[in-house]
């Protein structure tokens, strides 16, 4: 795990001893939305996907939302005490979160290892195991494997370059486990003082 976090720095800002605002950031299959989850029930804070403020999901159809729209649905989230937003979205629109954020979790398992995941998750999706907020096909399947190429070869450049002015409280971490390990020890040094 690359740990580009400063401790001090947000314990100042935030009294309790983990952060409550958290910005996950990763390609598809990455894990954001299994550590998001895990996080809310951790922190008791509320997880929202990207994804479902990118659009408008309704019985007819989904409907991309505008950029407008997108800021002022998540102005409202970031106005609340405690949340936890993740996606792979790297647009404009999402920069109040990451100016809002008390951490940024770059998720970032190597490239075939997320191949794998897209599969499974296809797989579970096609036999019931599993649910997901658009109608599972072999078209966004295909898609899937295209998205995670795009992350790896000009998205994740992209991050590192923009998120540099937010290196004080940005993690990077190979797997869902080293964010835990690493939430635990804050909490653990933040008991000490």
């Amino acid at each position: 795990m690359k740990i580009h976090y400063d401790y001090e720095i947000i314990r100042g800002k935030n009294e309790s001893k983990s952060p409550r605002k958290i910005h996950i950031i990763g390609s598809v299959g990455s894990g954001k939305t299994t550590l998001a989850k895990e996080l809310s029930a951790i922190l008791s804070a509320a997880h929202y996907e990207l994804d479902n403020v990118v659009w408008n999901r309704s019985e007819e159809g989904d409907r991309r939302r505008s950029d407008k729209e997108k800021r002022e649905i998540l102005k409202d989230i970031i106005d609340s005490d405690g949340w936890i937003i993740e996606g792979a979205h790297t647009n404009d629109w999402i920069e109040d979160s990451l100016l809002n954020a008390e951490l940024i979790i770059l998720l970032e398992p190597a490239y075939g290892i997320r191949n794998i995941r897209i599969i499974k998750r296809f797989l579970r999706q096609k036999l019931k195991m599993e649910t997901a907020n658009y109608t599972p096909s072999f078209r966004i399947f295909l898609s899937m494997f295209k998205w995670n190429r795009y992350f790896e070869r000009t998205a994740k450049p992209y991050i590192f370059d923009k998120f540099s002015v937010y290196g004080h409280k940005t993690i990077i971490a190979e797997s869902i486990s080293d964010v835990i390990i690493y939430l635990t020890f804050i909490e653990s040094k933040s008991e000490a003082g």
